[in-house]
């Protein structure tokens, strides 16, 4: 990882306003500390990703003790947004097909997400992802027709599963409560997807490219999503994998990053606006 600090510099000198926690040890785990880093750079913190095994009855407590904890952390550091994503695993293994107890565990236990969240003020979303038990168009539609819970709407991860995510954003628009905004080069997506590769080793070969430079519907989503009220926050993901020497100043993430901004000023946001 990067420091912490010049992640936070070069967010704010491309516009940036907001962060969500990112990963493990990026951000002090004093929540003071972290709140006057966020305070330095003008950045408001939306929440973060939790990974969960909310499918297997002999996790759930250990799966609610974890909301609770993670719920009352991000109170203390003004966050708004809890975003589970339901992994097989704690440590990530590859996911099988879920029985039928098992798909009624899940959707049992979104709900007691939700209420958790919800009395520490926070909004609840879960987030489709690769190699997790909701990754596929199939796992998506299981969730949207057997339960109520809200979704992060992950762009790209929803394109690798074989969603599109601007036909998901046109039917359930009401059910969206957050976005992460991710592009993919969808050639590369096979041999992740079929365990050829790992998730890591599909972002070293280049699986996500800067907005607007890959196969995913990124302008149309948007646009669906504003035309049905959506208020709530777009995330850029730009995931990115450094492998040799840390970059110079001006160099690395910020690369990319540059770009997709420069897509959503250049081509999204004229579009919205009937440019």
């Amino acid at each position: 990882m990067l420091p912490t600090n010049r992640v936070l510099d070069e967010m704010k000198s491309l516009g940036l306003t907001a962060t969500e926690l990112g990963a493990p040890g990026f951000f002090s785990d004093d929540s003071g500390e972290l709140k006057s880093q966020l305070d330095q750079f003008a950045m408001l913190m939306i929440g973060g990703f939790t990974p969960l095994v909310v499918h297997d009855k002999g996790q759930e407590k250990k799966t609610l003790e974890i909301v609770r904890s993670v719920s009352k952390k991000f109170v203390e550091i003004g966050a708004t947004h809890f975003i589970s994503c339901p992994v097989a695993t704690w440590d990530w293994a590859i996911p099988k097909e879920l029985t039928s107890d098992e798909l009624k565990q899940m959707y049992a236990i979104f709900i007691e997400i939700d209420k958790i969240t919800s009395d520490h003020g926070l909004v609840h979303v879960m987030h489709p992802h690769l190699q997790t038990t909701v990754e596929t168009k199939k796992d998506i539609d299981a969730v949207v027709e057997n339960s109520d819970v809200h979704w992060c709407l992950d762009t790209g991860h929803m394109a690798i599963g074989g969603q599109n995510p601007a036909e998901f954003a046109k039917k359930y628009a009401p059910r969206v409560g957050h976005v992460h905004l991710k592009d993919v080069n969808m050639s590369a997506v096979p041999k992740v997807l079929n365990r050829e590769q790992s998730i890591m080793q599909g972002v070293q070969s280049g699986l996500f490219t800067p907005l607007g430079q890959g196969d995913v519907a990124i302008l149309e989503t948007v646009m669906a999503l504003e035309a049905s009220g959506y208020q709530g926050w777009y995330v850029i993901e730009q995931d990115t994998a450094i492998t040799g020497a840390i970059p110079e100043i001006g160099a690395g993430p910020i690369t990319a990053m540059a770009q997709s901004m420069q897509y959503l000023r250049n081509v999204v946001a004229p579009a919205l606006l009937g440019v």
